[in-house]
């Protein structure tokens, strides 16, 4: 089979494509023929070592994935080989199989292609975990996205007008911006042309946020703390600028506010019961035609470092989706 590999860490330029031996399940684990994968800024992160993630190299970048379960270890009665499957790891997806525990995943409903499930597994699950287990939050709230050309901005955007909230889009450029306004926001600016605590609160009347959906961080998010309204949520989701805010405590406590962790891995870990429901409502709306992911495009196994290039630099509006092999696009 053939992998895309970092050999040492560094940018999306180290990586290598190549050939491996087919792999091999164990006790408990499955071999999935890998259609599509599905890239996000942290893999850029993992790839330098700068994320909480660390693994030693080599190892292959790529947080989730979908395909048609290929060979089945010893002990493994819940999937059968032939089954189309969606799964998340911390990172070894980008290759054409993988081997991983039964247990860790999920079919893919009739009505959902794979490239479909590939491209919201992470960012929708991400977004879902954050508004309705972390925020709390309820219809006719007003919720600020930040980054939300991005793919997780984007998912935000979609699960915010889903969950009846009033969603204000904000994003680095005022084009990507408009992108989310397209797709259903109430509202957007951007903050390379606003100051954001002063967008914000010009567009809720001066009332500020009830929820801010943070993947940014640096001073856009210091600045955007200042605009919570009374009993504010502040969703610290990621850090795409590469710069951990500061935050001085006042602020929450005269506010009421709370910041409000969200970590999809470990929440997935602690209570996986939670995610498949969360991901079963995800892709009920997907089958009900009223969420279709927000791709940037899907290139071959090969352009892996371009596309995780185009991550890096902020630059894709959307999902990114390798795809793998011919396990088909079904």
């Amino acid at each position: 089979m053939r992998a895309l590999v970092c050999p040492r860490l560094g940018t999306p330029d180290v990586l290598d494509l190549v050939e491996l031996p087919d792999p091999v399940p164990g006790q408990g684990e499955i071999v999935v023929a890998v259609s599509h994968v599905g890239l996000n800024f942290h893999d850029t992160l993992v790839i330098a070592g700068t994320h909480v993630v660390k693994p030693d190299p080599p190892f292959s970048p790529g947080s989730e994935y979908a395909g048609v379960v290929s060979a089945i270890g010893p002990g493994v009665h819940t999937v059968s080989i032939g089954d189309r499957v969606v799964g998340n790891e911390e990172y070894g997806c980008a290759r054409e199989a993988v081997v991983v525990r039964a247990d860790r995943v999920t079919r893919i409903p009739d009505g959902v292609s794979q490239r479909d499930a590939a491209a919201v597994l992470v960012a929708y699950s991400t977004a879902y975990h954050a508004l309705v287990q972390r925020a709390d939050l309820r219809p006719g709230e007003t919720l600020v996205v930040l980054g939300a050309g991005g793919g997780v901005g984007s998912a935000a955007v979609d699960v915010g007008k889903l969950l009846g909230a009033k969603v204000i889009a904000a994003a680095s450029a005022r084009d990507r911006a408009e992108t989310a306004l397209a797709r259903g926001a109430d509202d957007c600016f951007s903050y390379g042309g606003e100051p954001v605590k002063e967008a914000i609160r010009d567009r809720t009347g001066g009332a500020g946020a009830d929820v801010i959906f943070d993947p940014i961080g640096g001073p856009v998010a210091e600045s955007a703390v200042r605009a919570l309204r009374w009993q504010g949520r502040h969703l610290v989701v990621g850090f795409a600028t590469g710069k951990i805010p500061r935050i001085a405590f006042n602020i929450p406590l005269v506010k009421g506010a709370s910041v409000v962790g969200v970590f999809l891995g470990e929440f997935i870990r602690r209570d996986r019961a939670t995610h498949e429901e969360n991901l079963r409502r995800i892709f009920d709306w997907v089958i009900e035609r009223r969420l279709q992911p927000l791709v940037h495009g899907v290139v071959p196994l090969a352009d892996g470092p371009d596309a995780l290039r185009l991550l890096a630099a902020g630059q894709a509006r959307g999902k990114l989706l390798l795809h793998a092999i011919g396990s088909g696009t079904p």
